[in-house]
């Protein structure tokens, strides 16, 4: 920027622009709040049938967080730009008195196109007679033209940057709009530079790593972890090679004792940082990440340093760990990193000499849990998180028929090949290398993050979390894969059973499949089930001894028997309240045709049928081999409170047609309870006392307080439904959740009695 570019700006235009941009900014505030409030809400409150259950609902939803994104980003848009001429304007005005202090001095500043000079005004000798011409020296020129010029300059750098910093924004999100937001003009340029200064330090050979380079990368990267901006411009600037190059040399202690001596013990920390900042950037859609993402798969199968063995799929799936990664770029990712389970493996036959970490390979994963040289525990990981790419990469092929592998199956009296999932091998078929954590112990990372994993391929969320009325209904691929897993478990329930750190995931799967469950259990109910289940959107095709089988599997662990049990309370409750409303009763293609009693005798009998499969399963952990204390169980119920908290009041979660119907008046926090808060409350609080403890290691007296707990919470869940819909004779319910609870108990025994011989205690007499 020269003098008269900046001492006759005219900065009209930029106030021009920060007023449009503010008021756009207002604008699309009140959009965001009629999406948010309007099309949002509304969405979650219809319901949804057929394709509009499992498509249009997620695009509405999709699009009113567009909106959201587009206020952050006019938002940080107005800021820049607002700084940028605030800035502008100051050097401006310091400039102009510079020039004027200078004139003091008997000195001028002349522009002199590209440049300026500084001179004397008047010489002494042209004076006007009389005149006292001020006195300068030759240090006030220097003094006043380095003045100038810094000012310039800083002029000139505030111009510039700011240019940088918008493009960069605008070029984060190709479609749509960035989330990401920055207050002024110094927080998005002060994020590109931090990023430029931490990426050459992490280019330095890690034989010149210092501990202080450490702790700036450490820092740094903590700090800047979620910033689209520097995390764009960080991976960028490194380069996929360069990414899997610092890591695994880093990891390679023969290059830099010194470094791993003093920082070894927050290696763990800068892994996790990394690999937040590394998802943060694959979120971005510049033509630089978009290449990044494309080498970075390239690389998979390469050795990612010169000074060991790790290869680029070992070293990058160790860094994904947390995070959300783009969806695209983990689908590209999964399908080259089963290419190379293939190929090391020859189709899965020898998958330990192809991931097993020797003595002599690097520690890529510092958290303790595993070496990290297994790829797909740490890929499995991130799918948790992303349950979209979750859902396509378990629904893929691992090998057809055609292909040379050794997996069989019985058709037509002999053994032919068979065509196998990802979810069938990584389940059922594939032989997990052997690994240690840090204790010595044996690690349950790998099948632990391949439950995470189902869980968000199933579910539609992000694992450990709840759904939420934004939870978009089944597809037909996850409910697809729910059946794949009942089915799976039970042809051979020690698929879960060895290993029950996959059972809480498993426990939440099913909790968020309660109608696809109790159609199963039900058997076609009078050729009504659809109408006595509701169901949005797809339905996972189960038969009811699979269903039968799996309940009783995952009622074994304590975590999977918690979450099923408190969400089959919930979903009961609502059921509950459905079909006493008006509204359903006013709807022919809603009501079932049942009369009420029969109605609520059907929900309690199914309702007992779950309930009574999964006691069963309780059993058998109490007094089969494992021999599990009762009260383990309760604590579990208990624990669920905490999880449940911020869910009552969604209906059934995932697949609901309705929102429970508020009863009991506003409660003191101003919220509206429900049919299933009430029923919910119930149970938390019996879980707080010892009513199993004088049950344990004796199955009749199981089998007896839970069949009694479920007839108590389903009656009150009845009364208050009765209640709350005006029903005339609310306590006449009563003795139809007796009978039913009393029924479905007494089928829930005779549906497990072909598990008979695989159980440790006697089925409950029908």
């Amino acid at each position: 920027m020269n003098l008269d570019d900046l001492r006759f700006a005219d900065f009209s235009a930029l106030d021009d622009a920060v007023i449009d941009w503010s008021k756009t900014i207002t604008n699309l505030q009140g959009l965001e709040k009629t999406a948010r409030e309007g099309l949002r809400g509304k969405a979650n409150k219809a319901s949804w049938k057929g394709e509009n259950a499992t498509v249009s609902k997620a695009f509405v939803g999709k699009t009113a967080g567009e909106f959201a994104d587009a206020v952050t980003q006019a938002t940080s848009i107005r800021d820049i730009l607002k700084d940028t001429r605030d800035e502008l304007r100051d050097w401006q005005k310091k400039v102009d008195a510079a020039v004027e202090r200078g004139l003091a001095k008997n000195l001028t500043v002349t522009s002199t196109g590209g440049g300026f000079t500084v001179t004397m005004n008047i010489h002494p000798d042209r004076a006007a007679e009389g005149t006292d011409v001020p006195d300068h020296t030759p240090g006030d020129v220097t003094a006043l033209r380095d003045e100038i010029q810094g000012l310039l300059d800083r002029a000139t750098e505030s111009d510039s940057s700011a240019a940088t910093a918008l493009r960069a924004l605008v070029d984060l999100a190709e479609y749509g709009f960035s989330g990401a937001k920055y207050a002024d003009r110094d927080g998005a340029v002060n994020a590109l530079r931090e990023a430029e200064r931490l990426s050459a330090l992490a280019k330095k050979d890690a034989k010149d790593l210092t501990a202080a380079d450490f702790d700036a990368l450490n820092g740094g990267l903590r700090k800047y972890a979620g910033d689209e901006l520097f995390a764009e411009r960080f991976a960028e600037q490194l380069g996929a090679k360069g990414t899997l190059r610092f890591w695994a040399d880093l990891n390679t202690p023969q290059l830099n004792w010194k470094l791993g001596h003093e920082r070894v013990d927050q290696y763990d920390e800068l892994q996790r940082h990394l690999g937040l900042t590394l998802a943060t950037a694959t979120q971005a859609d510049t033509a630089e990440m978009a290449a990044w993402k494309r080498e970075m798969v390239d690389l998979g199968t390469q050795s990612a340093s010169r000074n060991n063995s790790a290869t680029g799929f070992q070293v990058m799936s160790s860094l994904m760990r947390w995070g959300d990664y783009d969806d695209r770029f983990l689908t590209s990712y999964g399908g080259g990193l089963i290419e190379a389970e293939k190929k090391y493996t020859q189709n899965g036959r020898h998958v330990a000499l192809a991931w097993q970490h020797m003595g002599m390979d690097p520690l890529l994963n510092r958290t303790g849990s595993d070496s990290g040289s297994d790829p797909m525990t740490g890929f499995l990981k991130a799918l948790s998180n992303s349950p979209g790419a979750a859902t396509e990469f378990f629904n893929g092929t691992f090998v057809g028929k055609d292909e040379d592998h050794d997996f069989t199956e019985e058709a037509g009296g002999k053994e032919v090949k068979r065509e196998l999932s990802t979810f069938d091998y990584l389940f059922e078929e594939r032989d997990w290398p052997q690994e240690r954590d840090d204790k010595g112990e044996e690690s349950i990372e790998g099948r632990n993050n391949l439950a995470l994993a189902l869980e968000a391929a199933t579910t539609g969320h992000r694992a450990g979390e709840m759904p939420t009325p934004d939870t978009p209904p089944h597809t037909p691929a996850q409910a697809g894969l729910m059946a794949d897993i009942v089915a799976s478990v039970s042809d051979d329930p020690e698929r879960l059973t060895k290993y029950g750190h996959m059972s809480d995931s498993m426990g939440q799967i099913a909790s968020e499949y309660l109608p696809d469950i109790n159609r199963a259990i039900s058997m076609d109910v009078k050729g009504n089930t659809d109408k006595l289940f509701p169901v949005a959107g797809s339905m996972a095709d189960l038969s009811q001894a699979e269903t039968t089988r799996f309940l009783v599997t995952i009622g074994q662990s304590e975590d999977a028997y918690a979450a099923v049990s408190v969400g089959q309370a919930a979903y009961m409750s609502n059921l509950m309240d459905y079909h006493f409303s008006p509204e359903t009763q006013g709807d022919e293609s809603l009501r079932y045709p049942q009369a009420m009693d029969r109605t609520v005798e059907d929900i309690a009998h199914r309702n007992g049928e779950v309930s009574g499969i999964l006691a069963i399963g309780q059993q058998e952990a109490v007094v089969g081999p494992a021999a599990k204390e009762a009260k383990d169980f309760q604590d579990a119920v208990a624990q669920q409170k905490n999880a449940w908290s911020g869910a009552i009041g969604t209906g059934i979660g995932v697949g609901v047609s309705f929102i429970a119907t508020p009863v009991g008046g506003a409660v003191a926090s101003g919220v509206a309870g429900t049919v299933s808060s009430v029923v919910l409350e119930h149970i938390f609080q019996q879980s707080e006392t010892d009513v199993l403890k004088d049950a344990s290691q004796d199955a009749g007296r199981l089998w007896e307080t839970n069949r009694r707990e479920t007839q108590t919470s389903t009656q009150i869940a009845a009364q208050e439904a009765a209640r709350a819909h005006g029903f005339k004779e609310p306590d006449s319910v009563l003795d139809w959740v007796t009978s039913g609870t009393t029924g479905g108990y007494s089928s829930a025994s005779s549906n497990a009695r072909h598990m008979a011989d695989e159980l440790e205690t006697e089925i409950q007499p029908g």
